[in-house]
């Protein structure tokens, strides 16, 4: 198989986690959002990923999908059910002001955990490209 494919299906994956990641930390560090406790779990599969696809690239092992690629779905999910909360906004969490509440909205649409499913679907949907290509 084309290995620099594989390589450059990993870094994609890689540079949409560093995104992901740079924007969680930027939310909660710079522009001072408190993070609700599903903003965790998704912080929980999206950070190990910049690490475990960041080696994998390093590597060139598409094999990694086996440990990213539960992380990624799982974090989806959680993303999806989150996005769920905020448009159906009658359950609560804690922390500041519950999952729930939309903190930011880009562009008035895509609330963060929109952001995070895309995010968790783009790594996904990568992750299972480069290993379809290799079977």
């Amino acid at each position: 198989m084309d290995t620099s494919a594989d390589r450059s299906i990993l870094l994609a994956c890689t540079i949409v986690g560093v995104i992901a990641t740079g924007g969680s930390l930027y939310f909660s560090e710079v522009l001072g959002l408190i993070p609700c406790e599903l903003c965790w779990i998704q912080r929980i599969g999206m950070y190990p990923l910049v690490v475990i696809l960041g080696v994998a690239t390093y590597e060139n092992r598409i094999e990694v999908w086996r440990t990213a690629l539960p992380l990624s779905v799982g974090g989806g999910f959680v993303a999806a059910y989150h996005s769920y909360i905020q448009r159906a906004a009658t359950v609560r969490c804690s922390l500041d002001g519950g999952c729930g509440s939309v903190q930011y909205e880009l562009f008035g649409l895509l609330s963060i955990p929109n952001l995070a499913l895309i995010a968790f679907s783009l790594i996904s949907i990568g992750l299972v490209f480069g290993v379809r290509r290799n079977r």
